[in-house]
């Protein structure tokens, strides 16, 4: 009798295993939110039991708040991160096109989640900063706080309704959402 084996399962560096993980959760939290997605799930996306999964994060919350920062990372090294300019809304169009999950699972879920806030706040805090640097000739300080919180916020909103309709033509996209950061830029410079 011949006996037929079966590859043996390839075992993967610690490293690419954990890399895996954080790929498959990113996909089932940007499905379910935080509350919906269930670990199993995410092993089983993952190629992976669950034993395995809790090997690399010891709970769910730190498996989504490592897929949140690891995320906001690649967003941020996509866009040049420091610096709002002319070439800051294609880049952050291109970097949710290469990456929508990571992009909807920041900015639709995690916003959402309370027990997360404070990692999307500070997200949004550090944008305002940046756009805040941008609109320094808004003469009356109240106004141009008010409109580097907003810019960063229509701008991901912007983004996600993009992202939603299929994301039509990047270089049309950028050139509206232009134009509607341009409009908040004149409405708080009016004298």
């Amino acid at each position: 009798m011949t006996t037929v084996q079966s590859e043996p399962t390839r075992r993967l560096p610690r490293a690419q295993r954990r890399e895996q993980i954080l790929e498959a959760a990113t996909r089932a939290f940007a499905r379910g939110g935080f509350a919906k997605t269930g670990l199993d799930a995410i092993a089983a996306e993952a190629g992976v039991t669950p034993v395995i999964l809790y090997r690399h994060f010891a709970s769910k919350a730190d498996l989504y708040r490592e897929v949140i920062e690891s995320g906001h990372t690649r967003l941020r090294e996509a866009t040049g991160g420091q610096e709002f300019d002319d070439a800051s809304i294609p880049a952050f169009i291109r970097a949710a096109a290469a990456d929508p999950d990571a992009f909807r699972l920041l900015y639709r879920h995690a916003a959402r989640e309370a027990e997360f806030r404070d990692v999307i706040d500070t997200l949004i805090e550090g944008s305002a900063e940046i756009t805040g640097r941008y609109l320094a000739d808004i003469a009356d300080q109240r106004w141009r706080g008010w409109a580097a919180r907003l810019l960063p916020t229509i701008t991901i909103d912007a983004v996600i309704a993009w992202l939603d309709a299929g994301q039509p033509d990047p270089d049309e996209a950028a050139t509206r959402i232009r134009s509607i950061v341009d409009a908040v830029i004149a409405a708080a410079s009016a004298q």
